[in-house]
């Protein structure tokens, strides 16, 4: 039986929060995604990336994000 190659299955949490002050708690970012020289950078630019998709798929865009940041104990 062949084995499998391990995986990275955990994830970072983030606080978004929009222009129009509404909060979205516990956003899910892989960690391998964040492993580069930027920081948290590409958290957003990922966050983003879910937040069209969502919005596209329900026809109720989200708004631009003012900041993110991790959540307490990450």
């Amino acid at each position: 039986m062949a084995r499998k190659k391990p995986t990275d299955n955990t994830y970072v949490l983030f606080n978004v929060t929009y222009e129009d002050g509404t909060l979205s708690s516990n956003r899910k970012i892989p960690s391998a995604e964040l492993l580069g020289p930027e920081g948290d950078d590409p958290a957003k630019w990922l966050i983003e990336a879910q937040d069209r998709k969502i919005g596209e798929m329900s026809g109720n865009p989200r708004g631009a994000i003012k900041a993110i940041c991790r959540t307490p104990g990450q």
